[in-house]
């Protein structure tokens, strides 16, 4: 989620690592980010993307990083102006099927 509250979607570019049955998140996946209330002197400034830093994570999925816990993630206004961390709460994915 964002630090304001709005809600991560994500649109899984892997199929072959599956993470609880479900495509293992990656770096490389689309992250949008809906219902950010965020507002500045008036102007709404929702966050609207999430932008992951490459980290120290030696788990990949085609050559990519896989999301964990400790990926950090950077949320952009769709003016492109960072906006915060992202914030991790309850992945849901907690088994590796290779």
């Amino acid at each position: 989620m964002c630090p304001h509250g709005g809600r991560a979607v994500f649109i899984p570019t892997n199929s072959k690592l599956l993470l609880g049955g479900q495509p293992a998140l990656t770096s490389a996946d689309v992250t949008t980010i809906v219902g950010c209330p965020f507002v500045v002197v008036l102007k709404p400034q929702p966050c609207v993307m999430v932008r992951w830093m490459p980290g120290p994570n030696m788990l990949k999925a085609g050559g990519v990083e896989v999301l964990t816990m400790a990926s950090i993630g950077l949320c952009f206004s769709a003016e492109q102006i960072p906006q915060g961390p992202a914030l991790i709460t309850n992945p849901g994915q907690t088994l590796v099927t290779g």
